[in-house]
């Protein structure tokens, strides 16, 4: 069930590249699946005229509160992470479709890149409440591009590569050795197209279950304006309406 809800910031925590908006609704949330997203209002920019698409990070439905990790790429996420602990953040939620749940059975990998970590903690929150202890690859161009690794390790077990080798092994997604000493049943990931790619690749060459988030250009998050339009199998669809999350079948990648 959408909404458009006021929530206040209890909680910011700056991490340099980005930022962790802690925010809390008066009303009750609704069912939020791991991978779906909020189109969050920029109040106050003059150059800023759309609502922005944000994963959600994490939620907490007894404290009425959503958690946002937003990377500040631009005038609208800037604005968003300069806004002070009692501000009002109106967003527009939940949107999309999120990831599918694994069964207890399967060994599933996340794989996050950049600001694709983001969706990955809730997902690997959910999954770890349902009995499945998730493997996670995080991968960023340096350690800073990767906050919150003691909140990922709570829930998963993490691996890191970061192009620099400034933290985990040095090197690019998938050179990272545990796609030789592991084997999964399905991989889950989110990040740079270019990396979302090459994962892809790996799972149709060992036939692995896949789903990706996309993050085609949104604007209205509702499917109405088109700007984020998908070549699928079935036809041309709106990411922000039949995704973000799509297996990689659906895609003509």
């Amino acid at each position: 069930m959408k909404r458009i809800t006021d929530f206040e910031l209890i909680e910011k925590e700056d991490f340099g590249n980005a930022v962790l908006l802690r925010l809390r609704s008066q009303e009750p949330l609704p069912d939020i699946e791991p991978g779906q997203f909020a189109q969050v209002q920029i109040n106050d920019s003059p150059t800023t005229y759309l609502r922005r698409p944000i994963s959600i990070h994490d939620v907490d439905r007894d404290r009425r509160e959503i958690s946002l990790l937003i990377q500040k790429v631009g005038e609208g996420t800037r604005h968003l992470a300069a806004l002070e602990c009692g501000s009002t953040v109106n967003m527009v939620y939940p949107l999309g479709h999120g990831y599918t749940m694994p069964s207890v059975t399967e060994k599933v990998l996340l794989v996050g890149g950049g600001v694709g970590i983001a969706p990955l903690f809730y997902l690997a929150k959910r999954m770890a409440q349902l009995g499945v202890k998730p493997a996670l690859l995080l991968c960023g161009k340096t350690k800073g591009d990767l906050p919150r690794l003691e909140e990922y390790q709570k829930v998963g077990e993490v691996y890191v590569t970061t192009e620099d080798g400034s933290c985990g092994e040095k090197g690019i997604t998938t050179a990272h050795s545990l796609w030789k000493e592991l084997q999964f049943d399905r991989l889950y990931v989110c990040g740079p197209k270019r990396m979302m790619h090459a994962v892809a690749d790996i799972a149709k060459i060992r036939d692995i279950e896949c789903e990706v988030s996309l993050e085609n250009l949104m604007a209205c998050g509702l499917g109405a304006c088109l700007c984020c339009v998908e070549d699928t199998v079935d036809g041309h669809v709106c990411v922000c309406k039949e995704g973000p999350v799509f297996n990689i079948r659906r895609l003509k990648w």
